[in-house]
């Protein structure tokens, strides 16, 4: 549940991103806002939950991609262990790709970066006033897959059988990043993107890395053109 504040308070906002550039614009931006202030920046999953106490937060906006802990198993350790803050996803990722997996993990929304200003002051609001604040074009999808009837693409896709990291490796796979780009981008080491890419040829019932790629590959080709 979100957190809802009297009207006339501001809505207090933690942002956790893990480039200072990006948490320095949404800072000036929101600081544009009569109704909202900033109460904290974070630029791990770590440095995050621990400012929540003092800060107090009513809403916070979590990257994806964060070093260590992801940002979705912080929106989840958010749900469990501070329930009264609603979490809004702010990501570079295409949210065809991650929106359901980010409001099963608990968020209140999903926007992606490019959207812009406008459009990430609006998802505050709708969160903030308790609603969920996805695009248009994912209000079908999201509704038909919460409410216990999915298509027979998303009912079927083994991709669901992934865990969140497991994902998040499989994109990275089918964008055309190599061990070490992958590594580097989630943080964390070339042995561990290893496991995970073997964990996902099991779950696929894949048997060679080569194979692997050219999944992922049609797989992203078919999320970008869907």
């Amino acid at each position: 549940m979100s957190a809802k504040l009297p009207t006339n308070k501001k809505t207090r906002v933690l942002i956790v991103d893990d480039h200072p550039m990006i948490r320095e614009g949404l800072t000036s931006l929101l600081g544009t806002q009569a109704d909202m202030e900033v109460c904290g920046e974070a630029g791990t999953a770590a440095q995050a939950l621990a400012l929540i106490p003092a800060s107090k937060p009513a809403i916070m906006i979590v990257d994806i991609t964060l070093p260590g802990k992801s940002g979705l198993e912080l929106v989840k350790d958010i749900a469990v262990m501070h329930p009264e803050v609603a979490t809004l996803v702010v990501s570079m990722h295409d949210e065809s790709v991650y929106a359901e997996r980010v409001l099963r993990a608990g968020a209140r929304g999903y926007i992606m970066k490019k959207e812009g200003g406008k459009r990430i002051l609006e998802a505050i609001r709708k969160v903030a006033a308790g609603d969920v604040a996805v695009s248009e074009k994912m209000s079908a999808q999201i509704l038909r897959i919460f409410s216990g009837h999915p298509s027979g693409e998303e009912a079927d896709s083994p991709i669901r059988q992934l865990t969140d990291r497991e994902f998040e490796v499989f994109e990275l796979i089918g964008r055309g990043f190599t061990t070490v780009q992958m590594a580097g981008e989630l943080h964390i080491s070339a042995k561990t993107v290893e496991v995970h890419r073997a964990h996902i040829k099991e779950k696929l019932q894949i048997k060679s890395g080569t194979e692997l790629i050219a999944y992922a590959a049609r797989w992203a080709k078919s999320s970008e053109n869907g």
